[in-house]
């Protein structure tokens, strides 16, 4: 009988999906699905999706548009006017920025979906990039994905994870086309301050360098809201993704915005109009109603969060890492105690030994690999079973 031939020709991928890898958490999730498949029963403290509900409010409004027959095609690519005021009347009331809800605001499914559209909008191949070291990953994927040289810049516990500009000033910052920010940080927990925001704008007018300042973690354990957008002079060099996610319990339901000049904006829609075609107009409605929730909503949500970071910092000391108590966000962000080689070490030892996932820090950049990360979304009785787990095998 004639053997058959196993081998097949193959079409190959883009040079471009070679840049990257599989992003960690995809990854790392498929080892932990293997060990509870085996039947190891895993708690998982590294991700941060909230696991709290929305308001119920906004359940109902979803459900309610969604049985209207005529809100079930195809929307504006510039998303629906009412959340486009819902989303300028919230900057103003928690950011104190005024924004042009027909020129200045542009939903997204999700602001990591901006992130894409903005480096496509404004990258060229070999622009060079300023990204955060440490910070979030898909900052250092998209840029790769957009052709653009990521210029990493570091930063350190000792300068409160702030950029130090001066060295910045004494680099070559020629051919720099856009710097990432990300206060609150992810994954530190800092918060900014106007003084810091003021000098980013002024370096960027200085060098014609574009900011980009991701914003999602501002209600989370913080009342000090601040937007880059606030500063003299930061439309001319700056955008802003905010999302629904975190502040509102609703990150399934890829709600996201990217507000700045007009013109910005208008470059940014000429791309996302061709990827895309706008959210389902029940999901915009149920953002305005989110959107408009009053300060009793965050104060609840952040209860909720203030009971778990109790409990995560004591995981913290039980594992002698160091933190920072003024952190803000949705995770606790700690220094590994110099017993171990790197926070991978540990994270490991804690995932085989206490059946416990918690974040290496090696992932958010070189400048992470001595530190681990605690999400905060996970229930009071998963953090109390994770101490008693870490308590046995310490």
């Amino acid at each position: 009988m004639e053997q058959k031939d196993e081998k097949r020709t193959k079409i190959q991928p883009s040079s471009r999906s070679e840049t990257i890898q599989e992003y960690y958490f995809s990854r790392k999730l498929r080892e932990i699905d293997q060990m509870r498949i085996a039947g190891t029963n895993i708690i998982n403290l590294g991700i941060g999706s909230p696991d709290l509900p929305p308001s119920p409010s906004i359940v109902k409004v979803l459900a309610k548009s969604a049985e209207q027959e005529n809100n079930h095609g195809y929307q504006s690519y510039a998303g629906i006017p009412e959340l486009r005021k819902a989303f300028s009347e919230w900057y103003k009331r928690y950011f104190d920025v005024m924004l042009d809800p027909e020129t200045e605001i542009l939903p997204l499914m999700g602001s990591k979906e901006g992130i894409m559209h903005i480096s496509m909008a404004f990258v060229n191949p070999m622009d060079k990039v300023l990204v955060p070291n440490p910070g979030y990953p898909t900052y250092t994927s998209v840029t790769k994905l957009a052709g653009g040289e990521i210029i990493n810049y570091n930063l350190l516990e000792e300068n409160k994870w702030y950029p130090r500009l001066e060295q910045l000033e004494d680099t070559d910052l020629s051919n720099i086309k856009m710097m990432w920010l990300n206060y609150p940080h992810m994954p530190t927990g800092q918060k900014a301050n106007k003084k810091l925001f003021e000098e980013l704008v002024a370096f960027a007018h200085k060098h014609n360098i574009l900011l980009c300042n991701d914003n999602p973690y501002s209600f989370i354990l913080n009342k000090e809201h601040l937007s880059l957008l606030s500063v003299d002079g930061a439309k001319e060099v700056a955008l802003e993704l905010n999302s629904m996610s975190k502040s509102h319990n609703m990150p399934g339901w890829r709600i996201g915005m990217v507000a700045g000049h007009k013109d910005y904006i208008s470059s940014i829609i000429k791309v996302k109009s061709n990827m895309d075609s706008g959210m389902f107009k029940p999901l915009q409605l149920a953002a305005v109603e989110a959107l408009n929730s009053g300060d009793e909503w965050y104060e609840s949500v952040n209860e909720t969060y203030k009971r778990r970071r109790v409990k995560a910092e004591e995981i913290m000391t039980l594992l002698k890492c160091t933190y920072d108590k003024k952190q803000s966000g949705l995770f606790l962000w700690g220094k590994v105690p110099e017993e171990y080689k790197n926070g991978e070490e540990l994270t490991e030892m804690i995932l085989h030994n206490a059946h416990v996932f918690i974040t290496p820090g090696f992932i958010f950049g070189s400048q992470g690999d001595k530190y681990v990360r605690i999400s905060l979304c996970a229930r009071e009785e998963l953090l109390n079973n994770t101490i008693e787990r870490i308590k046995q095998i310490l």
